[in-house]
């Protein structure tokens, strides 16, 4: 059962940031059971482990985002400071560096959930090739709908405009 929590905890915190998937320190603390205070130490002391591609720090507008679209990260506002983001690459390296039984056994589930990540997105690209073999089979009437499924299997990435749920209001309403 500690499992399936763990693996549920790991697949919400994976991120699109930059363009890269990403878990920030908070969660990665959470999952490894330490700490984000201990988990960042312990970067510190060991920052050469930790190039730009295994991880960055957010800038405030990312932070604001994270916060606008991570209910689970509300608790972040109130940080002075802007949390790290980890690469794959960095999350792994952060178990050699907690040294933690804990930190061990759960890096081996965060291999495993980026890799189902990449799967799913390599059978994305799939989806697009063959969706694109139909479309040049069918003529416009068809159109709208393959617009549709491409728009669905387009990833939400953090940032991105939200479109608001309710009534338009007359822009010229107040002129």
């Amino acid at each position: 059962m500690t499992n399936i929590i763990v693996v549920e905890k790991i697949d919400r915190a994976i991120l699109l940031i930059r363009g890269q998937k990403v878990m920030l320190d908070v969660d990665l603390a959470v999952i490894y059971g330490v700490e984000t205070r201990r988990l960042n130490e312990q970067v510190k002391r060991n920052i050469d482990r930790f190039p730009a591609d295994f991880m960055f720090q957010l800038t405030d507008k990312e932070k604001n985002d994270v916060i606008a679209n991570c209910d689970h990260l509300v608790k972040i506002k109130f940080s002075r400071t802007n949390p790290y983001a980890f690469t794959e690459h960095g999350a792994i390296m952060l178990a050699s560096v907690l040294n933690t039984q804990t930190a061990i056994f759960t890096s081996v589930l965060i291999v495993r959930a980026f890799v189902r990540l990449r799967e799913i997105f390599a059978t994305h690209k799939e989806l697009a090739k063959k969706l694109s073999e139909l479309e040049s089979k069918y003529d416009e009437q068809f159109k709208v709908v393959f617009q549709a499924l491409r728009e669905l299997m387009q990833p939400e990435v953090l940032g991105s405009e939200r479109h608001r749920i309710g009534y338009k209001t007359n822009p010229n309403k107040d002129k």
